[in-house]
């Protein structure tokens, strides 16, 4: 008799918790199209995440989602909740280069995630979020905003990098004179000579010749210069090589 009572017992409580289970389940089901609904689902699932390298890669993937879907605004919040530095610089520029790349750029964007970077308070995080909001910038065609982004870093040489790791977005946009430019912008001689080899190297690579020719002609190193030049030959003859292979 004892057993026959637990076992009722049991069968009354899963009959009356089936439904409100069913019920949440529902509550909680997204369309497979839904993108809101998805990110939704995810955030909530990434509060329950215990270890924090975990979870600020998870609130990392969501943002970068978000602002692919034109929603980089409301991605921002996101990142007060993760406690890695350098997890909330990652996240600014995967906020701001998935909204450049996807053209979904919107209004002060870039001035919201300046003011997130200066939440930072571990200096070389700080300073790396800086560069990828002026590498974002750039991306999006905001040559002056990125110059001014980089501008305003205190640490030389990340303030260096800012301005060579713009000079080779505008390089892969084949924008010679501003690349040109924003490489002049380095007051280190020997940042200055390696951003040129790269910017060099990016127009030889998309058989811009001339303006890796004249990219390097400004190396003031002549090993690195004869390098870059010696890379632009080594391009050209490699490109009509295949080209030939290809007609044969």
């Amino acid at each position: 008799m004892y057993y026959k009572n637990i076992a009722l017992f049991y069968t009354l409580i899963a009959l009356i918790y089936s439904p409100l289970a069913a019920t949440a389940q529902e509550e909680n089901t997204c369309r497979a199209t839904d993108n809101i609904c998805m990110t939704t689902h995810l955030i909530s699932l990434a509060k329950s995440i215990e270890k924090d390298s975990w979870r600020d890669k998870t609130y990392r993937e969501i943002a970068k989602t978000m602002a692919a879907d034109g929603r980089a605004i409301e991605a921002i919040p996101l990142i007060e909740k993760i406690i890695n530095p350098d997890t909330k610089a990652l996240t600014i520029r995967a906020i701001g280069m998935e909204a450049a790349m996807a053209n979904k750029i919107p209004d002060a964007l870039f001035a919201k995630l300046h003011a997130e970077a200066t939440k930072i308070t571990d200096p070389p995080s700080f300073g790396i979020a800086l560069t990828y909001i002026a590498m974002a910038q750039a991306y999006a065609g905001d040559d002056a905003g990125a110059l001014e982004t980089a501008k305003s870093m205190t640490n030389d040489s990340l303030r260096h990098k800012a301005y060579g790791e713009t000079a080779e977005i505008q390089a892969e946009q084949n924008k010679f004179q501003q690349a040109l430019h924003s490489v002049s912008m380095i007051e280190s001689q020997s940042y200055k000579n390696k951003a040129y080899k790269n910017v060099s190297r990016i127009f030889s690579t998309s058989k811009q010749y001339q303006h890796a020719y004249d990219s390097a002609l400004n190396i003031i190193n002549p090993v690195m210069q004869a390098e870059a030049i010696q890379f632009i030959l080594d391009t050209q003859r490699h490109s009509l090589e295949k080209e030939k292979k290809q007609s044969d």
